[in-house]
Order: structure tokens, then sequence, then C-alpha cells
């Protein structure tokens, strides 16, 4: 139930609000020029994905009754209108930024981006000779003839709506784009200018290779794309028959009801009216922008000038005491580690899990996993334990949103290799991200295990900033042992002493926490929180730090994402900060760190607090005892807490203003993380 006095901002505004910070880093002139460009594919990215999910919910939630929308707190139909107007002051943001700033200064640096307008006799033959060798083939308009129903559009995919006309006669065709080769083609370089072209723009100028049998005075082409409903429709069973009901709404979702129209705001009105009535949109779906849609490619956008035009790639530092050549169980044993990626290598892991897979006295390996890379070598090292005559057990996250597919993918693979697949718990999504070693030692099994605020997913690891703790303490691994010994059974897990395991351990031990916080406010003794994480939306958590920040609390919050707590409300918030920082990694560590009256408790967890991760996912939260690690993730925190060059400021006014401190030193956190931790490894 909503909280009716408590101040909260709406979690969809304040999810745009995130994704305009992303859009600042775009605007940066800081930030290198290539990688502005890749910001702006990052917005795109997670606009696509925003409609596709958030605005598709709220679309079937317009159709509640009045009853139904007081319970809900809010009314849908006026918020899907509040967000189609900020979508659309950010998709006008978004195109100045990239037409009017970010070609123009490409052109500075000698880098032109050439539409089919521009091109030149010799590079105008060198893109009809692509065309014809590379696209022809692959290019069947279908021809409209106005009575007929549209064609059904795939999601997400780029279709040119274009318009063929002769005296007074006209002809309409819808033509998708083909995804199957590059968006951008870079052409022969002249006097050390270098060219670029999309592949939009080569279509566009090769229409008449497409159209040539129709006769024509003209011919114009317009972009469009269509973002569909990707929620899926789905029995909670999880059996073979679950793993077929999810095959089959993946191919639904692809046919989802359409939830925005994208079109370049050039196109006439009578062709865009033709568009809305043959596919019954209504005025809400539709967002004009430039001629280029899908802007999510620009990721690959190709860097043909200097390297200082994207940031530098650091090289992954070393961990000290831990060796590729060496054995990575016989370091653990003897003491903890602490694994921060991107900054130092989630090769690490790899090299414990294919060490796990030869060693003889490995006995068994249980892992859970949500998001995997597509060459998995996650995987590889769990078929060859299998081969090997280890026991393998893998919980394989089906339901991980827009990684179903590949999940499916993996979990027959395994399957089909000897490794024994789990699907989890039915009703919960299992998040957390665990695995456990067991190693018979002097007749005795000892278990190892690597617990994690991230995936087990090396590719992404490369850009999400995230914690992986490799241990052997008995505290830990005996209650993660108990995890693995309920999930296989398809049950919750429950009485654990040490681990904070959701949903049954994290509300109460969590509220638990802040109570002794407000408790000692209350008595005069020292209280405070420093709590990390990508997304702050519970209604009930918000409530219970807005009390705990009345007693005197102080609580300093660190929310890459959404964030529904409004800090500096007099009366609820008034000891409450809230930064975000986006910087060139993904900040995506979950931290919790209690004051506990000066004995501080430093915890890691895979979960948000979000009502989903406490209330309806399997997450796992891990206290860290060892001392040295306890004072670097500290350490790490105080630094991003300093930052005044990445990080904003969430306020009351959402103006996403960039945080000022009292330092008159520049302090870029992720900068400094690296150069702490390579300092701290020369020491060493």
């Amino acid at each position: 139930m909503p909280h009716p006095r408590v101040p909260l901002i709406n979690r969809e505004i304040s999810w745009l609000y995130f994704n305009d910070r992303v859009l600042q880093e775009a605007a940066d002139p800081t930030v290198p020029l290539i990688d502005r460009v890749r910001f702006l594919a990052i917005f795109s990215s997670n606009l696509d994905e925003f409609y596709r999910v958030r605005v598709a919910t709220l679309t079937r939630l317009a159709n509640l009754n009045e009853k139904a929308k007081e319970l809900l707190g809010y009314n849908p139909k006026k918020l899907l209108n509040q967000i189609k107007n900020l979508v659309v002051k950010q998709e006008q943001k978004f195109n100045n930024l990239y037409e009017n700033i970010i070609v123009k200064q490409l052109a500075d640096e000698r880098i032109f981006l050439l539409s089919d307008a521009q091109l030149n006799v010799t590079r105008g033959t060198f893109v009809k000779n692509y065309f014809r060798e590379k696209l022809l083939s692959n290019m069947v308009p279908v021809m409209l003839d106005g009575h007929g129903s549209m064609p059904e559009m795939r999601d997400r995919a780029i279709y040119f709506f274009v318009r063929l006309r002769k005296n007074n006669k006209t002809r309409l065709a819808l033509m998708e784009i083909p995804d199957t080769v590059s968006r951008f083609l870079v052409l022969p370089e002249t006097n050390n200018l270098k060219f670029i072209i999309l592949l939009d723009d080569i279509i566009r100028y090769s229409l008449e290779d497409i159209f040539f049998i129709f006769e024509h005075d003209s011919i114009e082409a317009y972009s469009i794309q269509l973002t569909r409903d990707a929620e899926l429709d789905l029995d909670q069973q999880v059996s073979e028959k679950f793993i077929d009901a999810l095959s089959k709404s993946l191919q639904k979702r692809k046919k989802g009801k359409p939830m925005r129209l994208q079109y370049d705001a050039e196109m006439p009105v009578d062709m865009l009216e033709y568009l809305v009535e043959k596919m019954d949109l209504g005025k809400e779906s539709l967002i004009p922008g430039n001629r280029y849609q899908n802007f999510k490619d620009f990721i690959k956008f190709p860097n043909v000038g200097r390297p200082d035009l994207e940031y530098a790639k650091y090289n992954p530092l070393p961990v000290d005491d831990l060796s590729f050549g060496k054995s990575i169980m016989a370091a653990i044993a003897k003491r903890d580690f602490l694994i921060s990626t991107p900054y130092q290598s989630f090769d690490y892991v790899i090299h414990f899990l294919r060490e796990a897979a030869i060693d003889p006295k490995v006995k068994e390996i249980s892992l859970s996993v949500y998001r995997l890379a597509e060459n998995s070598r996650v995987i590889n090292a769990l078929i060859n334990a299998a081969k090997n005559g280890k026991k393998v057990n893998c919980l394989v996250e089906l339901r991980a949103r827009f990684d179903e597919q590949n999940n499916i993918h993996w979990s027959n693979r395994l399957e089909e290799e000897g490794v024994k697949v789990i699907y989890g718990i039915p009703g919960y999504k299992v998040h957390s991200k665990i695995c456990l070693v067991t190693r018979i030692e002097k007749g005795k099994p000892v278990y190892y295990a690597t617990l994690s605020t991230g995936n087990f997913n090396e590719k992404t690891a490369q850009i999400y900033a995230d914690h992986t703790l490799l241990t052997t303490s008995k505290r830990l691994t005996g209650d993660l042992a108990q995890v693995f010994k309920f999930i296989n059974k398809g049950i919750l897990p429950r009485d654990l002493k040490h681990l904070v395991v959701s949903p049954i351990d994290s509300r109460p031990f969590i509220y638990k926490l802040i109570d002794n916080e407000i408790g000692n406010a209350k008595a005069g003794k020292p209280a405070y929180m420093v709590l990390k994480m990508n997304s702050l939306a519970d209604e009930d958590m918000i409530a219970k730090l807005y009390q705990a920040s009345n007693a005197g609390v102080k609580i300093e919050l660190i929310i890459r994402g959404m964030c529904c707590l409004i800090p500096g409300v007099k009366g609820a918030s008034e000891n409450i900060t809230v930064i975000s920082i986006i910087d060139k990694y993904l900040e995506h560590a979950r931290v919790q760190i209690y004051c506990n009256g000066g004995n501080e408790l430093i915890y890691l967890t895979s979960a948000d607090f979000m009502t989903r991760n406490i209330d309806n996912r399997v997450e796992v939260g891990f206290p860290i005892y060892n001392e040295e690690l306890r004072k670097e993730i500290r350490d790490i925190i105080n630094i991003q807490l300093k930052d005044n060059t990445k990080a904003r400021e969430i306020n009351a006014g959402n103006t996403n203003k960039y945080h000022k401190t009292k330092s008159a030193t520049l302090t870029r956190a992720q900068i400094d993380i690296y150069n702490y931790l390579k300092n701290k490894n020369l020491k060493n």
C-alpha cells in the first residue's frame, strides 16, 4: 500500500531523470567524443527497454477502474501523459545534441558523417557497389495498396516508409532495414579526411535500384521504429512445460502490442496519419525524432580518428597474492580475497572455476547464474568439470529479462553435457550471484565460495563495477551450503545465521539494523548509514529511512538509477543526502554500511531496495568479516562520497546538478579507485 504522508517521486519519472543523467554524459565536453556518441546509444537503448516494459505495464494499468487506481495511488493515464511530455523534451535534447553538436565536433576532428545527398561521384560509386554486393538481395519491400492491413513490424527493427509519385499517382511501401550487416560503412580516406556513412543512407542512395520496376518522378523514404510490449505472460510452473511456454512467449514478445512509434519528424503529415490509422496507434505512442532510429547501434560507432577520442582502456590490476600461474584455492584457504571489477580482472573467478574443474580433490560445484556472456567461459568450465567426473549443479534463471533466450540455450547445452540444471523456485526469480565448491581435504569436505554483487559474466565484468568475495570462511560457506540445499529442493532458504537471503530474511534484517541506528541516535550515540545500490523504490523501506532520518541518523545514499526517496524534505529526510555517479563504468555494486555504535557492519549484496528484490526474488547478502577487506570497501565508498566530477545530487527538483564538495581538489571516483587499488597493490 502507498504511504500517503511519505514524500515520494514516482518510479517511472525518477527513472527518466536517471536516463537524463546518461544524456548529460553525452553532452559533457570533457568526455571523449566517441564515448559521447556511445552515451547517446546507451540513452536510446535504455529508453527502448523502458517503453517495452514500464510503459507497457502502465498501458495495461490504464484500463483499471477508478477504485483500482485509488489503490494504486496514481492515475496511469495521467502518468503516461507526463512520461510522454518528458520523453519528447529529452528526445529534442538528444536530437539537438547529435545533429548540432556531436556531428559538428566530429567534423572538427576531420571525421565526416555523410548523408546520401553528400556523396560525390567517386564515393557514390563505392557506396553503390557495396549496396549491390552486400545488401540488394536482402531488400524486398512490401507494397501497400492503401486498403489492406499493415504487415506486422518487428519490435525495434528499423523500417523505411517509402512513397513513390508519378503525376497524380502515389505508391506506398514498407521496407525493413537489414540488421545482419554493420550499421556503419567507413569510406575510402581522402586527404587525411575520414568519411562514414550509415546503412540507412546507403539504402536511401540506392532506392532506384530497389524500385526500378515502378515508373516515378520522385521517391522519398522516412525511417520509423516500433517498440512493442515486451512483458511475458507465463505460467510460473518451473518445468519442461515452463521452458516451452517461455520459448513461445519470447516469440509473442516480437509481436506484442505497439508501445511507441518513433518516426522521422520530416515525414509529411499525411504519411504519418496513414501509419496511425493502419496501426491503430494512440497519440501518446508517437515520438518524433530525427532521420536515424534505433540509435542503440551507435554503441559500435567506429573510432577512425585519434585514440584519445575514446576513453583509454586500463589494464586490469592484479590482486595481491593471487596468481594465474598458481592455485587460487590454495590462496583462498589462507585468507579472504576481494575482486573489484573492472579495476581488477574477473579472470580470477574463471581461474577459480577452471581449477575446480580439474582438481581431483574437488567433488562438487554449485553455481547460480542470472546473465551469461554469449561465449561463456563460466559455462565452459562447468561442462569440463562434469566431463572430469565432478557433480555439477547449475541454477539457471530462465526469466532474466531479455536474456531468456540465451539462458535457455545454455541450460540445454549444460544438460546435454551432464550438468544438473536447476530452474529455481516456483514464483521467485533467483537473482543471487553465488558459487560453492566442495573439496575433500584430509577425508573431510571443505567449502570454497564466491559471493558477488554482479553476474558471472566475463563480458559485462569489463564495464560493470562490482565486488566479488572469495572465501573459505566456515560461517559463510556453511550457510551457503544450506542455501544450495534448499534451492535444490525448490524451497526458499531460511534459518541462516550469517547470510541475508531474500525473500525470508532481507526486510526484517535490514529493519533491525536500521532500528539499531535509531536507538543509538536517540541515546545520543553515533548513528549513521551509508547505502549504495542501483535503485531505491520500495515504499516501506523508504518510510523506514525517513523514520531513521527523523530520529537523527545521518544517511548517505549512492544510487545510480531510480530513486523514489526525496532527500532534504523537512520533517522527513533532512538527514539524508543522495548522489548518483554516472561515468565510463556502470556502478553496479550494492554495499550497506551501518555505524553499529562505532563497530561498523559492512554487507555486500545482490539486492537493491526494490520490492521485487526484497520480497519476490532469491537474493544473497553477505557480511565482510576480514578487517583488511572491510577497510578496502570503506575506502572505496569514501572515494565515491567525495566525487565532485561525475556525481550528481538527487534532490526534490530533479535538477541532476553536479555534486560539489568543500574540497577544492577534483575527485573523480572511478579514476581515483583505480589509482587507490594500484597503489595499494604496490605497497603490498
